[in-house]
């Protein structure tokens, strides 16, 4: 697919189709089912679960079972799966497509220490052989589509995205995900949008390229050098779940980011806080949900003062009545100095 034509193009995994050009990454602690919830809401091509790792899941962890949480109003069924040895990867497959998944991602993209400790993750590209064996048991335990999400290597001197790409598709994936970092690099400098498209040169599988991604520019050009399909958005999610959506927009129609006022922003994270206390019981639903007022008050609020006693209020309170009222407060007041 032209790089030109990619931000409007859609495509399927599939039977799942992708609605837009920006989806939503897998973060964990951070995209869980009630984020994920509001991102499709907002219009996201397509959300991604939280890292599941197979063993703990064939375990029954609560934990880990509660991250593959999705229904109708979450979009298809995304589960991401980790896992350092096929057995468990089969099994593990075969619980999320008994729970409902419609796409099972496997994450070799993962930097974090407990995760490549344990040779999960982005660790997996350091044996390619290996990194196979679970993308094959993975394929054949379940008759869903099996995408992968990667980076460009474990190093900068072994960029070998591009050969896992290959070797995936011959494998059966059916699209690919690539940060335009190595493992080493972890999110230090700039993610290299240019080094994806060794990938789209050997791949015919839809691509999406990842990494640094917050505005309809950044997707362009990140879209114009890779070669990519569609983008996916990160960290800048964070606290804004309806950026991939407006994103998304914005690369469709060609125009600027349009975002939603800070009342109806409020409200998406109001209605995440309330299934978040569902999900997690009151406690921990009103502490998971910390990370994103605080950076909503960041984007919301650009008096640093202001923000900064905005973000105490809201990430002191234990009570879901209390931090509702902070936060509905807070959109109250920063909705009133936007208008003067």
């Amino acid at each position: 697919m032209m790089a030109d034509t990619a931000a409007t193009s859609t495509f399927s995994i599939g039977s799942v189709f992708v609605r837009g050009p920006c989806l939503l990454a897998p973060m964990s602690g951070v995209t869980d089912y009630p984020i994920r919830k509001q991102a499709w809401r907002f219009g996201a091509g397509l959300v991604v679960s939280e890292m599941v790792a197979c063993e703990t899941l064939a375990q029954g962890r609560e934990d880990v079972v509660r991250r593959m949480r999705g229904d109708s109003g979450s979009g298809p069924r995304v589960i991401q799966l980790a896992g350092r040895e096929a057995k468990w990867m089969d099994i593990g497959a075969r619980i999320a497509a008994d729970a409902g998944a419609e796409v099972i991602d496997i994450n070799m993209g993962c930097p974090a220490k407990q995760v490549t400790r344990g040779l999960s993750g982005s660790a997996l590209m350091r044996d390619l052989d290996h990194a196979l064996g679970l993308i094959e048991a993975t394929v054949r335990a379940v008759s869903l589509p099996v995408t992968l999400k990667m980076r460009l290597g474990w190093d900068q001197d072994s960029v070998n995205a591009p050969e896992l790409a290959r070797r995936a598709q011959d494998a059966g994936i059916q699209m690919v995900t690539v940060h335009g970092r190595t493992r080493q690099q972890f999110y230090k400098g700039q993610a290299d949008w240019a080094a994806v498209r060794a990938v789209r040169d050997v791949c015919t599988l839809p691509l999406v390229v990842n990494g640094d991604i917050a505005t309809p520019d950044e997707a362009r050009t990140a879209l114009r050098q890779s070669g990519a399909d569609a983008v996916m958005v990160g960290r800048a999610s964070q606290g804004r779940p309806w950026l991939p959506g407006a994103i998304g927009h914005a690369l469709r129609d060609g125009g600027a980011l349009v975002e939603p006022g800070v009342a109806i922003a409020g409200q998406a994270l109001d209605e995440a806080l309330a299934d978040s206390v569902e999900l997690y019981g009151e406690e921990l639903g009103v502490r998971c949900m910390r990370k994103h007022f605080a950076s909503f008050v960041d984007w919301a609020e650009p008096d640093a003062d202001r923000a900064k006693q905005a973000r105490a209020q809201l990430c002191r309170e234990t009570s879901a009545t209390r931090t509702r009222a902070a936060l509905l407060a807070f959109c109250d007041t920063a909705s009133r100095q936007a208008a003067a």
